[in-house]
């Protein structure tokens, strides 16, 4: 995966709205107005930061060495993740789901309404 590849990815969910509001080198995916995906498109390698459940975000730190406290994040929600090949896509796609689905919970049942 590179960045383009997330942020199709990410973008491609219902209600989603993408933005730089932390500057030029920070995109931020939003559901509902609230965050659940910050793509750093200017680091070498990528990394993303993704909502997560406190307990599966400790449990993915201990298993993938690319998988970290979330960076300037609160890091008992957070995780950042390096795209550098040491996690296959296919569960960088899972975590994004369950990011947005977290947030997406979150929301108030009219809006989660209005995401189908």
């Amino acid at each position: 995966m590179n960045t383009e590849t997330l942020r199709e990815y990410c973008i491609g969910k219902p209600g989603v709205t993408e933005s730089f509001p932390f500057g030029g080198d920070a995109l931020v995916f939003k559901v509902g107005g609230k965050m659940f995906a910050l793509l750093a498109t200017e680091s070498q390698p990528t990394t993303i930061n993704l909502k997560c459940d406190p307990e599966l975000a400790v449990q993915l730190r201990e298993e993938h060495a690319a998988v970290a406290p979330g960076y300037h994040m609160n890091k008992t929600h957070w995780n950042t993740i390096t795209i550098d090949g040491r996690v296959r896509s296919s569960d960088v796609q899972e975590w994004i789901d369950h990011s947005y689905e977290l947030v997406k919970k979150s929301l108030p049942k009219a809006v989660q309404a209005q995401l189908i």
